[in-house]
């Protein structure tokens, strides 16, 4: 059993631009401010057949409990593919979009 939750990185060249190194930088820092061991950033440019597969594949292959991405943009606008998996978060605007929601006690 692994002592911190285990995440991974996320983003896309061309959505990141120059501020590519920028948003890695804010991924690893939210991803320790959270408490996850970022096991590693996987970046995809506008040449990558299937983006949003091959990170299924890695977050299947890695067993993640998150993907920290800069925005949605970097997720083509929704996370919902993502989220079936695991948790997905934002760095801008910081946000949580959990894989399951646990109900309030009493519901």
């Amino acid at each position: 059993m692994r002592a911190r939750p285990t995440a991974i990185g996320y983003l896309r060249r061309d959505v990141s631009g120059v501020q590519q190194v920028w948003d890695e930088t804010q991924i690893r820092s939210l991803a320790g401010r959270l408490g996850y061991d970022l096991a590693k950033t996987v970046v995809f440019g506008p040449e990558t057949d299937h983006p949003a597969g091959r990170l299924r594949n890695v977050i299947e292959q890695m067993e993640v409990e998150a993907v920290i991405t800069p925005s949605l943009a970097h997720l083509g606008g929704t996370p919902e593919p993502v989220v079936r998996m695991c948790d997905v978060i934002t760095v801008s605007p910081e946000n949580t979009y959990a894989r399951w929601v646990v109900p309030a006690k009493g519901q």
